[in-house]
C-alpha cells in the first residue's frame, strides 16, 4: 500500500458514521442547540491529539524508510561495486529474502493506526450522528429559504439576500468559512434523499462546480467526487424534466469514468427522449420550492424575518411611546424599567434591560445541563417536529435564588400571579443551526392540550425574556400584526394570549425567525388564567 493509499485509509477511519439506534437517539439532536454544538469542540480537540501522535509516529516511521530506501539505492548508483563480492551478495540475498519482507510487513504502521482506532473508538460516543449531518444541512437549506440566501454566496462564507437582481448583504463575517464541493455535496444529497429537488439542484451545482475546480486533487477527507455530484445531479435535472441538462452532465460524467455502463445507458435514454420529443432540449423547467402544508402564512412571516427586526412605521405612530414604569409597585420604585410600546393590537411591550448580563448568564448555566429536544403538542402527545429546532429546559425557582428574584421582579411589572399553578415554570430555550420556531400560539387553541393539565385555565400571557444577543436573524415575528421585534439582550417582551373575555387573541401569532449567525438564548414565563382574576378582571365590553 502507497503512502497516499495509506494516508486515505487513515483518516477514513474519522468518517462520522450514525451509530446504534440507542447511539442515535443520545445524539441524534445535536444540530437542535447551538450549545449541543460548540460541545462537539471538545471531542475533536481529543481527536487532534490523537491524529498528532499518530503522524508523528508515522513520522519517525518515514524517517527510517527514507533511510533504507537511501542506502539501496546508493548500492544500485555505485556501478564500481561488483555484485562478486561475497559481502555485497551476500546482503543483497538477505535485503531480497528478509529486508524488504520486514519493511513491507512491518507492525509499526498497523499499532500505529490501532492506537489512532482506539483512541477514535473512545470518543465516537461523544460525536455527532448522522441525524446531526442531517438536521445541520436541512437548517442551511431553512437559511437559504428565509432569508432568500445565494447558494454560491454561502458557499464562499458570505450571506447575501438574492431578490432579482438585487444583492443584500445581511452580515458579513470577521472571517471568512468557505465550502468545499464535498461540503455543499453533502447539503445536496439531504434534499435528493429527499427527493427535493428544489434544494438539491443549487446545491450539487456548486458542489460541480467546485470539484471541477479541484479535479485530481483528492483530499482523504472527502467523500465524494466530481463523478459523484454529477451523477446525482443529473438524475436530479431528469426528475425535474430537465433532459438537456441530465444529458449533458452524463456525457460529462463519462469523460471521467468511461466504463460505467449504468450512466452509458442514461445516456441513451436521454437522447432517446429528446429524439421523441425536440422541444423538450430548450424547455426550461420550472422546480417549485416545495410546500409547507402546515404553513398558510409562509410569505408574511419570511418578509417580516427578512426585515431582521426592523419596524419602519414606529415612529410615526404617535401612540406608541417609552416610559419609565414602575407599575405602582414599590418594588420598582427606585429601579423603573424601561418600557417601549411596541404596538397596540396585540399589545406588545418591550422592557429594556430587564435582566442583567449575569443574571442572564446564570439563568444559561442552570439550563444548560437539563437541555433536551423542544416538542410542541400534538393532541394529548407532546413530539419533537422540524418546524421548531431548538433545545429547552424548565427550572422551578428553588433551584437557585436568582429566579425568586426573577418572579417578583415579573410579577411587580405585569401585576400577575406568576407563582405556580397561576404560571409555569421558567422555561429556557437554546436555537440551534438555523434555529426557528415557526409561526405558533402560546395559548392552546384546542380543549384537548396538555396546557389544561394545570387546571389553571389557558395561557393569558406570556413574558419572554433574550438571555443573549445574536448577529443576524432569530427575530420574533408577529405575523398578523405585520411587525416583528429583533433579539435585545437582556430585554424582556410581554403580551396578552388571550381577550378580557378568555377567547383566544388571533393576532399573537407568532414565530422566531431562524438565526442566521449567533447564539439565541430565550426564557418564557407562561402566565394562566386562574389566579388572575382580580389582577387583570374582565370587561364589560365582549369585544375586549
Amino acid at each position: 500500500m502507497g503512502l497516499a493509499a495509506r494516508l486515505a485509509a487513515l483518516l477514513a477511519v474519522l468518517t462520522l458514521q450514525a451509530g446504534d439506534p440507542a447511539g442515535v437517539a443520545a445524539r441524534g439532536d445535536t444540530f437542535s442547540a447551538l450549545t449541543s454544538v460548540a460541545r462537539a469542540l471538545a471531542p475533536e480537540r481529543r481527536l487532534l491529539g490523537l491524529l498528532r501522535r499518530y503522524l508523528r509516529g508515522e513520522e519517525a516511521r518515514l524517517r527510517d524508510l527514507t533511510r533504507f530506501y537511501d542506502k539501496v539505492l546508493s548500492l544500485h548508483e555505485d556501478s564500481a561495486t561488483p555484485v562478486s563480492n561475497p559481502l555485497l551478495a551476500f546482503t543483497l540475498i538477505k535485503r531480497l529474502q528478509s529486508d524488504w519482507k520486514n519493511v513491507v510487513h512491518s507492525l509499526e504502521a498497523s499499532e500505529n493506526i490501532r492506537a489512532l482506532k482506539d483512541g477514535y473508538e473512545k470518543v465516537e460516543q461523544d460525536l455527532p450522528a448522522f441525524e446531526d449531518l442531517e438536521g445541520a444541512a436541512r437548517a442551511l437549506m431553512r437559511l437559504q429559504d428565509v432569508y432568500m440566501l445565494s447558494v454560491k454566496g454561502l458557499a464562499r462564507g458570505v450571506f447575501q439576500s438574492v431578490t432579482g437582481y438585487a444583492v443584500t448583504d445581511l452580515y458579513s463575517p470577521r472571517r471568512l468559512f468557505s465550502l468545499t464541493g464535498d461540503d455543499c455535496f453533502q447539503v445536496g444529497k439531504v434534499a435528493y434523499d429527499m427527493g427535493d429537488y428544489y434544494h438539491a439542484i443549487p446545491w450539487l451545482e456548486e458542489a460541480v462546480s467546485l470539484f471541477r475546480g479541484s479535479y485530481g486533487e483528492w483530499k482523504t477527507e472527502d467523500e465524494a467526487s466530481l463523478e459523484d455530484a454529477l451523477d446525482h445531479l443529473a438524475f436530479a435535472y431528469f426528475q425535474v424534466g430537465n433532459i438537456s441538462c441530465a444529458l449533458s452532465l452524463s456525457r460529462e460524467f463519462l469523460l471521467y469514468s468511461p466504463d460505467n455502463k449504468r450512466m452509458a445507458r442514461n445516456v441513451l435514454k436521454y437522447e432517446k427522449l429528446l429524439a421523441e420529443s425536440p422541444n423538450q432540449a430548450v424547455a426550461e423547467a420550472v422546480i417549485q420550492r416545495p410546500n409547507v402544508p402546515h404553513l398558510q402564512t409562509r410569505d408574511t412571516y419570511e418578509e417580516l424575518c427578512q426585515t431582521l427586526g426592523s419596524q419602519p412605521t414606529h415612529y410615526q405612530i404617535p401612540r406608541l411611546y417609552c416610559s419609565y414604569e414602575t407599575s405602582s409597585s414599590p418594588y420598582l420604585l427606585l429601579q423603573p424599567v424601561r418600557k417601549e410600546v411596541i404596538h397596540l393590537e396585540p399589545y406588545v411591550v418591550l422592557y429594556h434591560d430587564f435582566v442583567s448580563d449575569t443574571e442572564a448568564q446564570k439563568i444559561r448555566g442552570l439550563a444548560e445541563p437539563w437541555l433536551q429536544r423542544s416538542v410542541v403538542a400534538s393532541g394529548e402527545k407532546q413530539l419533537p417536529v422540524e418546524y421548531r429546532i431548538s433545545k429547552s429546559a424548565w427550572l422551578k425557582d428553588t433551584v437557585d435564588p436568582v429566579l425568586v428574584t426573577l418572579d417578583h421582579r415579573i410579577a411587580s411589572l405585569t401585576g400577575l400571579d406568576v407563582q405556580p399553578p397561576y404560571a409555569e415554570y421558567l422555561q429556557v430555550v437554546n436555537y440551534g443551526i438555523g434555529g426557528h420556531y415557526e409561526p405558533h400560539f402560546d395559548h392552546a387553541t384546542s380543549p384537548t392540550s396538555p396546557l389544561y393539565r394545570m387546571n389553571s385555565g389557558n395561557r393569558v400571557a406570556t413574558f419572554m425574556i433574550y438571555l443573549s444577543s445574536v448577529e443576524a436573524g432569530g427575530a420574533t415575528a408577529f405575523i398578523y400584526g405585520n411587525f416583528s421585534v429583533p433579539v435585545v439582550k437582556n430585554a424582556a417582551l410581554f403580551w396578552w394570549n388571550l381577550h378580557k373575555s378568555g377567547k383566544g387573541d388571533g393576532g399573537t401569532l407568532h414565530a422566531g425567525c431562524p438565526v442566521l449567525v449567533g447564539d439565541k438564548w430565550v426564557a418564557n414565563k407562561w402566565i394562566h388564567e386562574y389566579g388572575q382574576e382580580f389582577r387583570r378582571p374582565c370587561s364589560a365590553s365582549p369585544e375586549d
